[in-house]
């Protein structure tokens, strides 16, 4: 691969974790000569894919933004499911986010907020770990089992918040029983005092494409029959965005 290109792409990925990045701290973190990262930052820059602040520091340009919202436009399921996560919102008062798996990291890719004042906010573009969370985890449940074990296996797994499994055996448990009941459920996995119930959504062929969660704040996720009720809810959203992918419920 073209090491130049590689090279940028390192300096783009920067800015996943860090919202600005000023030309020492690209070099620092790169390796870069600073002649070599100076070059690259300002090509990026009069491509579009930087911006620069006030101060001179880095941030990504709003080239990412178009071609964000081009790839959000293009992606069927994202139509078919936002109707859907709307109403799903206005039922039952929670937040509604859609992700799917990319490689081994759960993206999220569509979200309806809450109109609660106490909420967990969640940015489309996220990425999160396959084994936490309820809506990562549902893509985990649902993959074949060579490939789900061989994923476990070979994970390396970070504890973000107090409640991260991060046990493997209690990891395949309870993977075991979302699988059976169809949803999984979290709390203070990804984050403290947030909680999420998530269910799969199916294609013609009856392969897991993505799953839909709702989310908030842990106090509201206590109470068993409220849970359960928005578990039903939740289900038969899943259901209908399947059936407008295809699925014929088998």
């Amino acid at each position: 691969m073209n090491k130049t290109v590689l090279k940028s792409m390192e300096i783009i990925q920067l800015f996943f974790d860090e919202e600005q990045q000023t030309l020492q701290e690209i070099v620092e973190k790169t390796n870069l000569p600073k002649t070599s990262a100076y070059r690259m930052a300002e090509s990026l820059y009069e491509l579009g894919f930087l911006q620069k602040s006030d101060e001179g520091a880095y941030k990504l340009g709003l080239l990412f933004l178009q071609l964000g919202h081009l790839v959000s436009e293009r992606l069927e399921i994202r139509k078919v499911a936002l109707p859907i996560m709307n109403e799903l919102k206005k039922e039952t008062g929670e937040a509604v986010n859609l992700i799917i798996r990319e490689k081994e990291e759960a993206i999220y890719i569509e979200k309806v907020d809450t109109t609660e004042h106490v909420r967990v906010y969640t940015q489309i573009g996220r990425r999160a770990p396959l084994y936490a969370g309820a809506c990562p985890r549902i893509l985990l449940t649902f993959l074949p089992d060579k490939e789900r074990e061989e994923f476990i296996n070979r994970a390396m797994i970070k504890k973000y918040a107090d409640g991260t499994i991060v046990d493997k055996d209690t990891l395949r448990q309870m993977l075991a029983e979302s699988r059976e009941k169809e949803y999984s459920i979290s709390h203070s996995e990804l984050e403290n005092y947030s909680s999420a119930v998530a269910a799969p959504i199916f294609d013609h062929m009856g392969k897991v494409i993505a799953g839909i969660s709702l989310v908030g704040p842990e106090v509201r996720f206590q109470d068993e029959a409220h849970v359960e009720s928005l578990i039903i809810r939740l289900k038969q959203s899943a259901e209908e965005i399947s059936k407008h992918m295809g699925w014929k419920g088998e």
